[in-house]
């Protein structure tokens, strides 16, 4: 072991009080460092920590941005989810194998760069894109690419790589992303102007109970697509028993085809920090956590600087605003590129320094969650309808949106259509009006919440978007009229089958299952007795699974199975004198011969 290793560990162990909860911290740290967490790192933070080699391996062996292997000093991280398959990523793929002269999930001979895949990066308004370390490569061809690989093998440092121009706060030097905000319709609450700083005035001249009390009223919902009352949600937390309270932002969006929380971090974090400051005070918590997923590290800088303004300001810290004995600390916790940490238990064990494993409840977090105390989390989307609300009363949120859907959703529009973008409207939009907006009037399907969300085809394009109908936490992907449907559906139960966290045997061997059978379906191996097996394995799956990624996981095949039927149909082999067309006995028992080293003596032709 070098004195180099152990000493820069040492020190990378200390900058976080050798503190078993700050895992995360601490093993992306090395990860940087030295390009990998060896066996060897592992050990030394096990000592500094006081944990074990095992507990250290498992939250490595977890996230797909750690790597207990010796990466590149330069990874290369393309996006292939099916809006990036839609605007040609395959094609960037082919050149980026054929400048590097590696194939995805190798390294290049001289060991600098190491080339892979990932799935949504949030960037699929300026798809095909990449991630080169933690800079952000939009709208790629093959041309840009040639470029970029020319440039890196000249040594040029990733953040130094011309890949076009950004837009608004994307263009401060902490950011310096050629990323595009693309917010295409201001609505009246989250992207409105707002007068910053009144909403934490107005709460703190109330009691907590009565700044609950006024959430409560302004029936504000959780927007993260389970809809909870947000009020009720910090009542239970204000109520129960603990003497730290904790509240935790969540911004770990992973649902491909969402990146409005790309946008509010980037031009409405005060309004997000203030909405933050506010839950604290209300439910009675001293210590904020946002948690930021591992994809928008990009940010982190820059969010770190406007955190340490409100500081300044007197915003954060002790008896904000003068007021005596509210004292309120915010820090930012980066995920490392796992998309089952987007659901709430996860997350707080990620923030906790474990594997992102989902916990068994109840207890609920308001009860038992971060550290076992009551913890509230919320979505970005909702936290900064909090200072709206505060600074101009529940009445006004009221106004807006449908019955029982009050305010506006901002949807993350991509696919088919003319403007991929940000969009806020009040709940109530039709699909039909939307798909006018982006310009997909010939539309087949709209996807709507991402894949654990459903599939509608233009039957039901009259619906609305509010939580009486078509409930979503933003994630609108539009499908055109030559699009392959039911391939768009495996490559989502690809996506979930990587993504399962594989703790519940439903969600584990349940999503391979599915996914196994509907490739059959695709080949033309399939028959009528299929649909009905996906149909029942999925609402099994749906019914046993331990949290939210299982329970939602078999929804791009239940749904397309209840609105798009035919295109499976027409994929069943006729079924002939009672043969089952699917099964072939002689290449099921090769495996079996060969171990025996004889043949079958039943099946010997």
């Amino acid at each position: 072991m070098s004195d180099s290793l152990q000493k820069k560990i040492q020190e990378i162990c200390q900058s976080s009080n050798n503190d078993r909860a700050r895992m995360m911290d601490i093993v992306q740290s090395v990860q940087k460092e030295f390009g990998c967490v060896s066996s060897e790192a592992m050990n030394l933070i096990a000592k500094a920590t006081k944990s074990h080699h095992v507990e250290v391996e498992s939250v490595v062996s977890f996230y797909s941005f750690l790597s207990k292997e010796q990466k590149g000093k330069t990874v290369i991280r393309l996006c292939n989810d099916t809006v990036d398959r839609m605007k040609g990523c395959q094609e960037v793929a082919k050149a980026l194998s054929s400048e590097l002269g590696v194939k995805f999930g190798e390294t290049t001979s001289d060991g600098k760069i190491t080339l892979e895949y990932t799935p949504c990066i949030g960037m699929c308004d300026q798809a095909p894109a990449a991630l080169i370390n933690d800079v952000v490569a939009p709208n790629l061809t093959a041309e840009k690419v040639k470029e970029i690989v020319k440039n890196l093998k000249k040594g040029v440092d990733p953040s130094k790589l011309s890949l076009g121009k950004g837009d608004g706060n994307n263009t401060d030097s902490l950011i310096g992303a050629a990323v595009r905000n693309n917010v295409l319709k201001v609505g009246d609450v989250i992207f409105a102007d707002n007068d910053s700083g009144k909403g934490l005035e107005n709460a703190l001249a109330l009691k907590p109970e009565e700044v609950i009390d006024m959430i409560k009223v302004a029936k504000l919902r959780g927007r993260g697509g389970a809809g909870f009352p947000t009020g009720l949600k910090w009542q239970f937390t204000r109520s129960a028993r603990g003497e730290q309270k904790f509240v935790i932002c969540n911004a770990d969006e992973g649902e491909p085809g969402t990146f409005k929380d790309r946008v509010l971090l980037t031009e409405k974090f005060d309004l997000l920090f203030e909405g933050m400051t506010i839950a604290g005070y209300a439910i009675g918590a001293s210590t904020g956590i946002i948690y930021v997923r591992g994809e928008y590290a990009y940010l982190l800088k820059f969010l770190k600087s406007k955190l340490k303004e409100r500081y300044d300001q007197r915003l954060l810290g002790k008896n904000i605003k003068g007021k005596s004995g509210f004292n309120f600390d915010i820090r930012i916790q980066m995920g490392s590129g796992a998309y089952i940490c987007g659901e709430e238990s996860a997350l707080i064990s990620s923030c906790e320094g474990l594997r992102g494993d989902p916990k068994t409840r109840p207890p609920f977090p308001a009860q038992r969650g971060y550290l076992a105390s009551p913890t509230s989390v919320n979505n970005v989307e909702t936290i900064c309808s909090v200072t709206r609300i505060l600074e101009k009363g529940s009445d006004w949120f009221l106004s807006i949106g449908s019955t029982n859907s009050s305010g506006t959703k901002i949807l993350s529009i991509s696919g088919y259509c003319k403007r991929p973008g940000v969009y806020e409207y009040p709940f109530g939009i039709s699909i039909t009006d939307l798909l006018n907006d982006v310009g997909a009037e010939d539309a087949k399907a709209v996807l709507v919440g991402g894949p654990s969300g459903q599939f509608i085809g233009k039957n039901e394009f009259s619906r609305i978007i509010c939580y009486n109908d078509l409930g979503t936490g933003g994630s609108i992907v539009i499908f055109g009229p030559k699009c392959d449907l039911l391939k768009a559906v495996d490559e989502y139960m690809e996506f979930f089958v990587e993504e399962s966290c594989g703790y519940c045997t439903p969600c584990r061997a349940g999503n391979i299952l599915l996914k196994k059978k509907l490739e059959e379906i695709l080949e033309g191996n399939g028959e009528s007795a299929d649909l009905d097996y996906l149909q029942s394995l999925g609402e099994g799956i749906k019914k046993t699974s331990r949290c939210g990624l299982g329970q939602t996981s078999p929804n791009p095949i239940l749904t397309t199975l209840k609105n798009f039927k035919p295109l499976y149909e027409a994929l069943m082999k006729p079924q002939e004198k009672g043969m089952q067309p699917t099964f072939d006995i002689r290449a099921a028992l090769g495996d079996a011969e060969k171990a025996q080293m004889r043949k079958s003596v039943l099946y010997k032709n």
